[in-house]
């Protein structure tokens, strides 16, 4: 019984790990089907518009933007879920270690700066960021650019969502600020729920607040994430007043995105190699 409960809480275990990789994929795909939607069928208002010659190239262009923008954050998502960023299959060096390296009873080995542990890949990670619970991986040395251009297409594809789902806010309000209009755009579960609205108006509803939610927690993580690559620092150094490893903005972005810094954003096949090898770091002395 206890050997059943074991394995039955492993397979619980490994399907929560991969739960939010699940339900990003669907709200990502979900949004990305509602702004076709809205391009191809609603898109433009206008009777004499939607018969207009430019309309077949005006659709195409948006959805030509669109899906580069779902391929880039799909490919990048699927290659920083792949590149392993911990110590395992690295040489570390054996005993020249030196300023700042740590001695790990976990991994039991010695670790570099920048360096630490990870107790939920419980493993160590090289230049480790944080660990990124929407993926259940952690943001390291090795997958942080495509952590970095994930994250700036999301933004990127989100403000594009929001600004074409301007025509359902425009919809929902036309009639005035009211609490039937309020309470669709805060609750639209409730709305649902209680019959109020049917089941388009509340996919609407809710896939354009969701839009407006992601654009903003997306764009404050690209930020963050910003700041800290120009001024050389992880998020567990932010806490720290002190910045040993600020070279200037554009060494800093270079051992981040690596060589071909300039062009590698716009696709995550394009190779820029990395200026080092995740163990030793310039600093500034």
């Amino acid at each position: 019984m206890a050997r059943f409960m074991s394995r039955l809480w492993c397979k619980v275990e490994s399907s929560g790990r991969h739960l939010p990789i699940f339900l990003n994929a669907v709200l990502v795909f979900s949004i990305t089907a509602e702004v076709s939607y809205l391009v191809l069928v609603e898109a433009p208002l206008e009777p004499e518009q939607k018969k207009a010659e430019w309309s077949s190239m005006w659709k195409a262009m948006h959805l030509f933007a669109q899906y580069f923008m779902l391929g880039n954050i799909t490919w990048n998502a699927s290659l920083f879920v792949k590149t392993n960023p911990s110590i395992r299959g690295v040489f570390l060096g054996g005993d020249a270690l030196g300023q700042g390296w740590r001695y790990c009873y976990n991994c039991e080995t010695h670790t570099p700066p920048r360096c630490s542990h990870c107790y939920d890949c419980n493993v160590c990670v090289l230049r480790r960021d944080h660990h990124c619970v929407f993926f259940g991986q952690c943001v390291g040395f090795r997958n942080y650019r495509y952590f970095l251009t994930c994250l700036l297409f999301m933004w990127a594809g989100l403000l594009y969502a929001v600004v074409m789902n301007a025509e359902v806010f425009i919809v929902i309000l036309k009639e005035g600020v009211t609490f039937h209009s309020i309470m669709l755009l805060l609750v639209p579960w409730i709305m649902l729920v209680s019959g109020q609205v049917t089941a388009r108006a509340f996919a609407f509803a809710f896939i354009a607040d969701t839009c407006v939610v992601g654009f903003l927690l997306v764009a404050a993580f690209l930020f963050f994430h910003v700041a800290l690559m120009l001024r050389g620092q992880t998020t567990r150094e932010w806490y720290s007043t002190r910045q040993p490893y600020n070279l200037g903005a554009l060494v800093n972005i270079r051992e981040c995105l690596g060589k071909y810094w300039y062009i590698c954003w716009l696709c995550p096949l394009i190779p820029s190699p990395l200026p080092g090898d995740g163990i030793n770091f310039k600093g500034v002395h």
